[in-house]
């Protein structure tokens, strides 16, 4: 049996399937709080716990009584000043509020990436994309029953 290969030149785009900004914003926040408490419970990137800190920091951090876990929770400030900074239809971003945050996370990422998604984030945002699908299932197909524009 012969094999076909089909090529495709340009990206497919679902213009019908854009999410409005409030939604998007919606699921970028529950991303970020996902990821807050991941590091609230010093956890890594791959949902086991995170790497230990040098015994001097430790030391230091145990005096001030903020326990001796890589929380990122010594001032509370990156924490904190993580949040969503820019939205559109397709994308949420987030990152810290201040210059000074962000070096600070710059560097932490460095030592261990924080700023990224483990595998029970994912799920968490998937899950709450998908309560925003279906919100808008409804919107969808009452559209199309009214002649909407189709693709």
């Amino acid at each position: 049996m012969p094999s076909i290969r089909i090529y495709q030149k340009k990206q497919i785009r679902l213009d019908r399937l854009n999410f409005r900004q409030t939604q998007m914003f919606k699921i970028g926040n529950v991303g970020v709080a996902a990821v807050k408490n991941r590091l609230a419970a010093a956890e890594g990137p791959t949902d086991s716990s995170a790497k230990p800190l040098t015994k001097r920091y430790a030391i230091r951090k145990t005096k001030l009584g903020k326990g001796n876990r890589r929380n990122l929770m010594l001032t509370g400030d990156m924490q904190r000043n993580f949040q969503v900074r820019t939205v559109s239809e397709n994308k949420a971003k987030a990152s810290n509020s201040t210059r000074k945050d962000r070096i600070k996370a710059w560097i932490t990422n460095k030592i261990e990436p924080w700023i990224v998604f483990s595998p029970r984030n994912r799920t968490a945002v998937l899950d709450a994309t998908n309560r925003i699908l279906i919100e808008n299932k409804s919107r969808l197909l009452l559209e199309k029953s009214l002649g909407g524009k189709q693709l």
